[in-house]
C-alpha cells in the first residue's frame, strides 16, 4: 500500500466518522419514518463490485416497497416508479438513502471519493480498459457524479470513472467532495434519465 493509499483510508476513516456522528440524528428520524410508512426492512442490502472485483453488500435506506424486485418490471427502474414509497422519493431527491454507506465506507468496502460500485452483472460485460475502475475502492461520489450523475450512459460515467483513476490525486478527491454537496441539489444534473434498457437495477448514481 502506497503514501496515497494509507492517507486516503485515513481520510476515509475520520470523514466517515465525522459524518456517522453529524447525521446520526437524522438517520435515526429516516429510520423511524420508513418503519412507521412502510412495512420491511429499513436497510436495503444489494451484491455490489467492490475493489478488485469483490463482492460487497452495498447499504441504503429503503426507499422501495417491501419486494420491489419481484414486482412490476422486477429489477428494471422505471420512471416514476410506483414502487418507490412516498417517503424514498424523498430520499432519493435528496440522496439521505445513501447515508448507510458510510458504514460501508468505515468498514473499508468503499472509499468517500471512487467509481461508483457496479452491480455484479456488470463484470463479465467489462473488456480489459473497463475492468480498470476495479483498481479503486467504490466511492459514495466520484468524478462522474459531480459530471452528470444518471444523466450519463453507463459507457460515459466508466469513460469518466478511468478520467478520475488515470488522474487521481488527493486534491482532485477534496474537489469532489466540494462539488458534491453542490451537484446533489443541483436539479439540473438529474434532469436527463437514460433509455429504460440503460438504468440499472435500483442504482441510483
Amino acid at each position: 500500500m502506497n503514501t496515497h493509499d494509507v492517507i486516503k483510508r485515513w481520510f476515509d476513516i475520520i470523514l466517515s466518522l465525522v459524518l456517522l456522528i453529524i447525521f446520526s440524528p437524522i438517520m435515526v428520524i429516516i429510520t423511524l419514518a420508513i418503519k412507521i410508512t412502510s412495512p420491511g426492512e429499513v436497510i436495503y442490502r444489494q451484491q455490489r463490485l467492490g475493489r478488485y472485483g469483490k463482492i460487497f453488500y452495498l447499504l441504503k435506506f429503503r426507499s422501495m416497497v417491501k419486494n420491489a424486485e419481484s414486482m412490476g418490471s422486477g429489477m428494471l427502474l422505471e420512471e416514476n416508479d410506483t414502487r418507490i414509497t412516498p417517503l424514498g422519493k424523498f430520499l432519493r431527491k435528496t440522496s439521505l438513502d445513501e447515508l448507510p454507506q458510510l458504514i460501508n465506507v468505515l468498514k473499508g468496502e468503499m472509499s468517500m471519493v471512487g467509481p461508483r460500485p457496479a452491480p455484479v452483472f456488470h463484470l463479465p460485460k467489462y473488456d480489459d480498459e473497463q475492468r480498470r475502475r476495479l483498481q479503486f475502492r467504490p466511492g459514495i461520489t466520484g468524478w462522474a457524479q459531480v459530471n452528470g450523475r444518471v444523466a450519463l450512459y453507463w459507457p460515459q460515467r466508466i469513460e469518466l470513472d478511468l478520467w478520475y483513476i488515470d488522474h487521481y490525486s488527493l486534491l482532485l478527491d477534496y474537489k469532489i467532495l466540494l462539488k458534491t454537496a453542490w451537484t446533489v441539489f443541483d436539479r439540473k444534473s438529474t434532469a436527463a434519465k437514460p433509455d429504460r434498457k440503460d438504468v440499472d437495477p435500483f442504482m441510483k448514481m
